[in-house]
């Protein structure tokens, strides 16, 4: 299985102040602007989401996505390997996206995501 696209989502007090600083100061480019989350591209298949804390439907903390076609496929694979598939798969009709959550061995948060959002410009532009 291969994934598509990278993002690293982070948490954000204040959306506006940090788009000023992904924006202006650090010059990435915005990719799609969810409300309250906005993705950026750092590199041709890699991003950074910067959310706010609140109404942000998922975990608290930073959350590392990986972006694929088939999420219930990849579900099914760590499912197999014994290991859990938390809040998902399901559709998030606020985010336009099909996704579900993934603890690693550490406990850090993966996101297994496809997005449904005709404004993401992931990897088509």
């Amino acid at each position: 299985m291969k994934a598509d696209a990278f993002i690293s989502f982070l948490p954000s007090e204040d959306l506006d102040r940090s788009a000023d600083f992904y924006e202006r100061v650090l010059g990435l480019s915005l990719t799609v602007d969810q409300g309250a989350c906005r993705i950026y591209r750092v590199t041709d298949t890699a991003f950074l989401g910067v959310c706010l804390r609140e109404p942000f439907e998922g975990p608290a903390g930073a959350v590392t996505t990986i972006v694929v076609d088939d999420v219930d496929g990849w579900c099914e694979r760590v499912l197999a390997e014994g290991w859990a598939v938390r809040g998902g798969p399901q559709y998030s009709e606020t985010y336009k996206i099909y996704h579900a959550y993934v603890d690693d061995p550490d406990g850090n948060v993966l996101e297994i995501q496809r997005f449904d959002d005709s404004n993401w410009r992931g990897l088509d532009t």
